[in-house]
């Protein structure tokens, strides 16, 4: 149901036809009749326009006394948020999952997607009055390039130069190939500030409001600008940002009626929100995934027969139904969600099967493996119990898996990337090759699972390089097949991204991507009259 989500919310918004979204459903056996309910549903949805006015009042999970203005710094939701309402970027990540022209008016691959021009928009002004230019936008992209801490310098790593070719008209080269360059650009640190400015105090961006108040880990307020120039965005006269880390205290806010929406609703709170008739939850399926990372250069990982036994032995169901109330789809060890236009749907579902677990345990012909799973809620909520149910369901294909519970302090700097068997999770990427990449190519500083195969490195470095979108597709089903059949991640579960919002706000629709409309709440919401 949650895919039938998915896209009845695109077909709400617009972003899906009719008659696409009629096949959608069917194909997910829906009935005629409800097919017909959802479809009135949507015309009357789409009756409710858009306004102008009103302050939208946000209680966010996601902030901390260190958070910054400055873009390069930004690791979770608030400041994700914010920015977006500030700054804006060269390309959006839309909701139909492809990225699309934000201040680039267009792009275009040349050179074999080797080199990539970007057609800048004329007669945007930062809130400062400046035009918004080629000098800008290099010197903007060049803050996440070579001696950086940036969080977008791995987006930006395979940019080799870049370079002016007009005043609204710039080029990247790569060191090699890419496709995808413009999903890489989607990454919410790579937004667009005046050349040389570095005030982060004083932020100034093209974006539709201004910083009035900024207190980080407490209180952001948004004023609009009077002249922002994206249409059919910014509706809103402001913005005023509560810091809320706690799950119960979020929850109260938003019914109490102290903030209009909340991110990160807790999945247990979903079927009560649901019965109110003044509160709508707004759910997504994403990329975000939980992981069991086995190194395979150690052992007992080094055998593939041990990890297709702890394959076959995850309950994916109950892990599912357990930790996230069922609001997620099953994982099937690769880091494809279904939502992706490259997942592949051919793959069959890896389900549940002790005998099979049983199988290959024998199989593998080792007495004593010792299997220990090192697991911290550090990682997730619920990581431990999700390592207390892999250990359930082994024990019943006759495996014994231990369970060590690490400490919270210290869990990513000490335990992960280091332990031979560890939980964690991911938060997606914008395009599967991305993906694939980050955590999976040979040279990644994120291969949890030491994965390495130079077959999977041709793929990848093909579907990086090809234009031809059904040769691509065939490239990265085969990666995705070849991780879940051979590769050391475990990957039980996808989980929905939950937001939750009161009846005055319009303009809240679910994404892939991220919690609260992928981070772009602030430009595309609006209060209802």
């Amino acid at each position: 149901m949650s895919e039938l989500d998915y896209w009845k919310a695109r077909l709400e918004k617009g972003a899906l036809s009719r008659r696409e979204f009629m096949g959608r459903a069917a194909a997910l056996g829906v009935s005629t009749m409800a097919i017909s309910t959802m479809l009135d549903s949507a015309a009357r949805a789409a009756a409710d326009a858009p306004k102008k006015g009103g302050v939208l009042r946000l209680g966010l999970a996601g902030g901390s006394t260190t958070d910054s203005m400055d873009i390069t710094s930004y690791n979770d939701s608030v400041m994700i948020d914010v920015s977006h309402g500030v700054f804006n970027g060269l390309v959006e990540w839309g909701e139909d999952g492809k990225p699309h022209p934000e201040l680039a008016e267009s792009f275009e691959a040349k050179n074999g997607a080797k080199d990539w021009v970007f057609n800048l928009r004329k007669g945007v002004k930062f809130s400062n009055g400046k035009d918004f230019t080629a000098d800008d936008a290099i010197y903007s992209l060049n803050m996440h390039r070579g001696d950086t801490k940036s969080g977008g310098s791995a987006s930006m790593k395979p940019v080799v130069d870049v370079k002016k070719l007009d005043t609204h008209q710039i080029q990247l080269s790569l060191a090699a190939p890419d496709a995808d360059l413009p999903y890489s650009l989607t990454d919410y640190h790579i937004l667009m500030v005046p050349e040389g400015f570095k005030d982060w105090a004083k932020p100034v961006g093209t974006g539709a409001f201004t910083v009035e108040k900024f207190d980080p880990g407490v209180r952001i307020v948004l004023k609009k600008r009077p002249d922002y120039w994206k249409e059919g965005r910014g509706w809103l006269d402001g913005a005023d940002v509560t810091v809320i880390n706690d799950s119960s205290a979020r929850l109260n806010a938003l019914i109490s009626g102290q903030v209009d929406a909340i991110n990160r609703v807790d999945h247990k709170a979903v079927a009560m929100l649901s019965k109110s008739p003044k509160v709508q939850v707004v759910r997504a399926p994403g990329g975000w995934h939980t992981v069991m990372a086995m190194e395979i250069d150690k052992d007992p990982y080094t055998n593939p027969d041990i990890r297709l036994a702890l394959k076959y032995a995850a309950d994916r169901e109950q892990i599912l139904k357990a930790l996230f109330s069922g609001y997620g789809t099953l994982g099937n060890d690769h880091p494809i969600p279904r939502t992706d236009p490259y997942f592949n749907s051919e793959l069959p579902q890896r389900k549940h099967d002790p005998e099979k677990a049983a199988y290959h345990f024998k199989k593998a012909g080792i007495a004593d493996p010792k299997i220990v799973l090192q697991a911290s809620d550090a990682a997730f909520n619920g990581a431990v119990d999700m390592a207390t149910l892999l250990q359930d369901s082994a024990g019943k294909a006759g495996m014994k898996v231990e369970v060590k519970k690490e400490p919270a302090d210290g869990f990513w700097d000490n335990v992960w990337l280091k332990g031979p068997f560890v939980e964690s999770y991911w938060g997606g990427r914008a395009a599967a090759t991305q993906m694939l990449g980050v955590a999976f190519a040979a040279n990644a500083p994120w291969n949890e699972s030491h994965w390495k195969n130079d077959k999977f490195e041709k793929l990848l470095a093909d579907a990086r390089g090809e234009t031809d979108e059904a040769k691509r597709k065939s490239y990265i089903w085969e990666m995705q097949a070849m991780l879940s059949n051979d590769g050391g991640a475990l990957i039980p579960a996808f989980r929905d991204w939950l937001d939750a919002h009161n009846d005055k706000v319009g303009g809240h629709t679910p994404h892939g991507g991220f919690d609260m409309d992928n981070g772009m709440i602030l430009d595309k919401a609006w209060i209802k009259s």
